[in-house]
């Protein structure tokens, strides 16, 4: 919702939080955009740092902008990285290059574009990596969910890209059986990280899924959970089918949002 968007003063000199609809969307530290307080989007920000050997450019789409936190911080840790953000809510994103200006040559354009039509503009192995983190009222939307959408994710990143998705759901996770069953009709090889504590109580919290018709950066990612600021765990295959298995695919003319918040 854009009417009710607002870029506040965080916890230190040149850092803001971006609020949207009374719920905090983005962290950005203008002075230092490595630094990623979110601890789901430091799980990203792994992601990013295992696919490829470092400083390497990466081509990334990016479906949902706010604050641009993760495309900040992958034009600092790979320099020259061509980047693309589908953002429908075109004022946010005024107010963020206004306020939060992006470095200049930072390789990152923003289009005004929902996920699902910006998606479909993209040529086929045309980006290295795509993130899905997206939310509409604080709720992952129904469309970026689908067997379909996800098979159009397989295209844009081809044989060996990966598509990493920030979800949010609850114990038992019935949402997250859904949309995981739907991912891996297109991207096959799946891992899943998330807190402990979200894992085994039943709040709310964010799960990070990666998928790739190739490979998945398990013992990377791994590595780095361990020596974590904040712990996470990374799941493997057979840890997903156990705990997110069984689910029937999300499709277009069956699905949903997250669960509520």
């Amino acid at each position: 919702m854009q009417h009710d968007v607002e870029i506040l003063p965080a916890d230190r000199p040149g850092c803001f939080v971006l609020r949207m609809s009374g719920m905090d969307q983005s962290y950005v530290d203008l002075t230092d955009p490595t630094r990623l307080v979110f601890e789901y989007v430091r799980r990203l920000g792994d992601v990013v740092d295992v696919v490829a050997p470092p400083r390497s450019p990466l081509r990334v789409a990016h479906v949902g902008g706010a604050g641009l936190t993760l495309p900040r911080y992958v034009a600092t840790t790979r320099p020259h990285s061509s980047q693309v953000v589908l953002e429908p809510a075109a004022a946010v994103t005024e107010l963020v290059r206004r306020e939060l200006p992006l470095p200049r040559r930072s390789g990152i354009k923003v289009r005004p574009v929902d996920g699902r039509a910006g998606v479909a503009t993209l040529r086929d192995g045309g980006a290295d990596m795509v993130v899905v983190d997206a939310f509409a009222d604080a709720r992952v939307p129904a469309s970026l969910v689908t067997d379909a959408f996800f098979a159009d994710l397989a295209r844009v990143v081809g044989p060996t890209g990966v598509v990493a998705l920030n979800l949010t759901d609850r114990a038992p996770f019935g949402w997250t059986r859904r949309a995981v069953a739907a991912l891996r009709g297109a991207l096959p090889h799946v891992l899943l990280t998330a807190e402990p504590a979200t894992l085994r109580a039943k709040r709310l919290g964010n799960l990070v899924v990666v998928a790739s018709r190739g490979e998945v950066p398990l013992d990377a990612l791994r590595q780095r959970a361990t020596t974590a600021a904040a712990p996470y765990r990374v799941l493997d295959a057979a840890a997903v089918s156990d705990s997110f298995g069984g689910g029937t695919p999300f499709t277009d003319d069956d699905t949903e949002p997250s669960p509520a918040p």
